[in-house]
């Protein structure tokens, strides 16, 4: 239903990457999920009062939290879809992630009174009356929320989306929910057991599960996560398939919401060549960046020797004595200083976050290295972090 709505409803349905089809999409499947949530909250409510069950309640009032939840992710994405303005000039597109933000708090607070109310039904039961038409509005549940997970995740994985994802997580963790509240209407009628308190508990415990795992994932990118591995290969292949580009090194991501993404890196570039021309190629990846990756990227050139020997040759001699020191280490922006005494090495060295060596230490265990090699060398490095 969703892929015959978007081909009747979005222009350019399959442009993923672009800004307004990514709106469209948000604001088609909140539209659907607050209908289909709706319908569900009605159809349980109805068969938890016809049977007095409090778990087939919890689990109406959760879908009914899940239609707010949908109502928001809608507003979150019309909100991250308006332009740039002068008090905005990296667009909203943060909002979506705030209103997923949202979603997860309403939902840890939903969880809290289901939770609540199911205690009270065990310390306090109450009969519970079997009923087939609840048996047959629960399962009609279960498939209507394993759908809406599949569509979620199909639309979340396509547009790059947390909120679509936390969704899709979100009505998966329902249908097993539902599931839990069928059985135990089932295990009732059949056994006389009156788990029906303790089932709600556990849709309870569905419900906080799911709160916390969308916080954890709306949070992340607030607060400044690193980008993934795949994406850094990505711009590290398309960058490195210049042939005016040797090398490329502080990478930075910065993440103003999805598909608003600005690129820093620096490239290193052979000095001997022409400036106009390394210009020019630069200009042309910085375009190639933003129309393949939907970004907007800003790039430093580093020009280092390429055309001497004796620098190429030194260099990677220091590269295998620093990768002794430690594998994950790596340098650039290599530079020779040559005098009657000795000759400095001049490098940046770069370590990983969590390296397990401190900066002084590293530089120390460097420099040390460097001082193995044949001839009056020393090494003059600055220890940087890396963030990806």
């Amino acid at each position: 239903m969703i892929s015959l709505l978007a081909k009747a409803l979005i222009k350019d349905y399959r442009q993923y990457a672009s800004a307004p089809v990514r709106k469209a999409y948000g604001l088609l499947c909140g539209a659907v999920g607050i209908c289909l949530n709706i319908l569900l909250f009605a159809g349980k409510l109805f068969a938890g009062t016809i049977s007095g069950s409090i778990a087939i309640t919890a689990d109406a009032f959760n879908n009914l939290s899940d239609a707010g939840s949908s109502l928001i992710t809608l507003l979150g994405f019309q909100l991250a879809g308006q332009k740039p303005d002068k008090n905005h000039p990296f667009g909203h597109g943060r909002v979506e992630y705030l209103s997923g933000l949202v979603v997860s708090v309403l939902i840890l607070l939903m969880g809290l009174e289901l939770g609540k109310s199911s205690i009270e039904k065990i310390l306090h039961p109450g009969e519970v009356e079997f009923s087939v038409l609840a048996v047959g509005i629960l399962a009609a549940s279960i498939v209507v929320k394993v759908y809406m997970c599949l569509y979620n995740r199909s639309v979340g994985k396509k547009i790059s989306s947390p909120a679509m994802r936390a969704t899709a997580m979100d009505s998966l963790s329902d249908s097993i929910s539902t599931a839990v509240v069928l059985a135990a209407s089932l295990v009732g009628h059949f056994t006389g057991l009156q788990i029906d308190g303790w089932c709600g508990v556990l849709v309870a415990l569905f419900i906080l599960w799911t709160g916390y795992g969308a916080a954890r994932d709306t949070i992340s990118p607030l607060l400044g996560q690193p980008p993934t591995p795949e994406f850094v290969h990505e711009i590290e292949s398309l960058v490195m398939a210049h042939q005016g580009v040797r090398g490329i090194h502080d990478l930075v991501v910065h993440d103003y919401g999805p598909g608003r993404l600005m690129i820093s890196l620096h490239a290193e570039v052979p000095s001997h060549e022409d400036i106009m021309t390394l210009h020019d190629e630069i200009d042309n990846i910085e375009r190639e960046l933003r129309e393949k990756l939907s970004c907007e990227a800003v790039i430093h050139m580093d020009p280092v020797v390429t055309d001497d020997d004796v620098t190429e040759q030194t260099r990677r001699k220091v590269t295998e004595l620093v990768h002794v020191v430690d594998p994950s280490i790596s340098i650039h922006d290599f530079r020779m200083v040559s005098g009657p005494t000795h000759t400095n090495v001049i490098f940046d060295a770069v370590v990983p976050f969590q390296f397990r060596m401190s900066d002084e230490e590293a530089a120390q265990a460097i420099s040390r290295a460097v001082r193995t090699m044949e001839g009056n060398y020393y090494a003059v490095v600055t220890v940087e972090k890396s963030y990806i």
